[in-house]
C-alpha cells in the first residue's frame, strides 16, 4: 500500500500540470502507484502543450480537447493492475485499462485511450487518439516518425497547407517539448514503483 502523503504528492507535486480532478480522484481510489501517477502527469503536461498549440494553429480542426487530456491522464490506468508492466515491457495494461476505467463508470469515448495510446495504426483511431499517443512518446523526447507523420496527415487535411510546411511545424513543436524530457524524466523517476 502506498503511504497516502506520498501519492498525494505524486498528484500534487509542481512543476507539471495537475490531472483532471476524476483521473487524480480515480487513481487514489485505485491506490496508484507514485511513479504511474508522476509518468502520467508527465504526459499529460505535455499533452497540454500539444492541444493548446493544436487549438491555435487549426482552429478549424474538430478536437475534443478534454478528451485528449483525460486520455493522457489516464492512458495507463491499466499498470494498477500490471504492476511488472510498470518496469517492463508489456501491452496487457491496455484493454484491461480500458476496462478497468469502464467498470469506474469511464465512458467509452474516454475509456477508450487506454487501449488506443499503443495502437495509432488501428482503423478507425481518431485525431484525438493520435495526439495522446504523440504526447505518450513525446514526454520522454522519443520520436516515432510513423506517428508524426499520420498526425501531419490529419494537419495537412484540416489546413490544405503542404505536407512539408506542416511537418515543419509540428517538428518545431516536438523539438521544443523534448527539450524537457530531462526534467520530466526526473520527476517519474523520484517516485518509487
Amino acid at each position: 500500500m502506498t503511504p497516502p502523503d506520498l501519492l498525494q504528492r505524486a498528484l500534487d507535486e509542481p512543476p507539471l500540470r495537475q490531472l483532471p480532478s476524476p483521473a487524480a480522484d480515480l487513481l487514489r481510489e485505485l491506490d496508484a502507484s507514485p511513479r504511474l501517477v508522476a509518468h502520467l502527469r508527465a504526459v499529460h503536461d505535455v499533452a497540454y502543450r500539444i492541444v493548446e498549440w493544436v487549438a491555435e494553429r487549426y482552429p478549424a480542426l474538430p478536437l475534443d480537447r478534454e478528451a485528449v487530456l483525460f486520455g493522457a491522464a489516464t492512458h495507463d490506468i491499466g499498470k494498477t493492475t500490471h504492476v511488472a508492466e510498470l518496469s517492463g515491457p508489456g501491452s496487457a495494461h491496455e484493454n484491461a485499462g480500458r476496462d478497468l476505467l469502464l467498470e469506474h463508470g469511464v465512458p467509452p469515448y474516454l475509456a477508450r485511450f487506454a487501449a488506443t495510446h499503443a495502437g495509432w495504426t488501428l482503423p478507425d483511431v481518431g485525431v484525438e487518439d493520435l495526439l495522446v499517443s504523440l504526447a505518450d512518446k513525446i514526454w520522454k523526447n522519443k520520436r516515432v516518425p510513423d506517428l508524426e507523420d499520420l498526425v501531419v496527415g490529419r494537419l495537412v487535411e484540416t489546413s490544405g497547407r503542404a505536407v512539408w510546411e506542416e511537418f515543419l511545424a509540428l517538428d518545431d513543436l516536438l523539438t521544443s517539448v523534448g527539450e524537457g524530457a530531462g526534467a520530466r524524466l526526473a520527476f517519474q523517476a523520484s517516485y518509487p514503483v
